[in-house]
C-alpha cells in the first residue's frame, strides 16, 4: 500500500512539473513583452528629448534602452520556441545556450558603452544642463528607478525556476537600467545645482566589474540562477 501511494505521488509530481514550467514560460513571455514595450517608449523618449535638448545623459540613457531591446528580442525568440511545444528538450537547451550567449554579449557591449560614455562625459562634454532638460531627465529616470527593480525581481525568480541563464542576463540589464536611472537623476541634479558635470560619468564606471562577471557567466553557461534571489 505505501508503495502505491508513493508511486501515485511520483506520477502527480511528474505531471505537475511540466505544467508549472509551462506557466513559468508564459510568465517569462509576459515579462518580456512588458520589457519590449517599456524599452521602446523609454528609448524613444530619451533619444528624442536628448536630441532636442542636446543632453548627453538622456541620449546615453536612450542608447542603453536600445541595447535592452535587442536583449529582450533574443529572449522572446528563445521563450517562444519553448512555448510552442514543438521543440524537444534538446532543442530547447540548445536555443537556451545560444540565447544566453547572445544576451551575455550584449552585457559586454553595455560595458563598452559605459566606458565610452563615461570617458566622453569626463574629457569632452563639460557643460551644464538647463532646467528643461533636467526636469524631463529626472522624470524619465524616476519612472525607470521605480519600475526596473520590480521587473528585474520577477525575471530573476522565473529565471531561477526555469534555470535560464538568458533570462537572468536579461534581468541583469534591467537592474543596470535601474542603476543608470539613479546615475541619470543624480548626474542631472548635481550638474545643474553644483556644477559637478563629472559625477554621473564616474559613478557609471562602478558597474563595470558587475557587468563583466554576469556577461562571462551567461556566455560560459555557468549556473548562476541558484543565487538569483541574493
Amino acid at each position: 500500500m505505501p508503495t502505491r501511494i508513493e508511486d501515485h505521488r511520483l506520477e502527480q509530481l511528474a505531471v505537475s512539473q511540466p505544467r508549472e514550467r509551462a506557466d513559468d514560460v508564459r510568465l517569462a513571455l509576459l515579462l518580456t513583452y512588458i520589457t519590449l514595450g517599456w524599452m521602446t517608449i523609454e528609448g524613444a523618449a530619451s533619444l528624442l528629448l536628448g536630441w532636442a535638448s542636446k543632453s548627453l545623459l538622456l541620449e546615453a540613457f536612450g542608447f542603453d534602452s536600445i541595447i535592452e531591446l535587442f536583449s529582450a528580442s533574443v529572449l522572446l525568440w528563445r521563450l517562444r520556441i519553448e512555448a510552442s511545444g514543438r521543440a524537444d528538450e534538446a532543442r530547447v537547451e540548445a536555443v537556451e545556450h545560444r540565447a544566453s550567449r547572445l544576451v551575455g554579449y550584449t552585457l559586454y557591449f553595455l560595458v563598452a558603452y559605459v566606458v565610452f560614455n563615461s570617458a566622453y562625459g569626463i574629457f569632452i562634454a563639460h557643460r551644464v544642463t538647463d532646467t528643461h532638460e533636467s526636469a524631463w531627465g529626472i522624470l524619465i529616470g524616476l519612472v525607470a528607478k521605480i519600475g526596473m527593480p520590480i521587473l528585474a525581481g520577477y525575471k530573476l525568480k522565473v529565471a531561477a525556476r526555469l534555470n535560464s541563464g538568458a533570462l537572468r542576463a536579461d534581468a541583469i540589464e534591467a537592474i543596470v537600467c535601474g542603476y543608470l536611472s539613479i546615475v541619470l537623476m543624480v548626474g542631472l541634479a548635481a550638474t545643474r545645482i553644483l556644477g559637478w558635470w563629472w559625477l554621473d560619468s564616474v559613478a557609471a564606471l562602478a558597474l563595470i566589474p558587475f557587468l563583466i562577471k554576469e556577461a562571462r557567466a551567461a556566455i560560459e553557461g555557468e549556473d548562476t540562477c541558484c543565487s538569483a534571489e541574493h
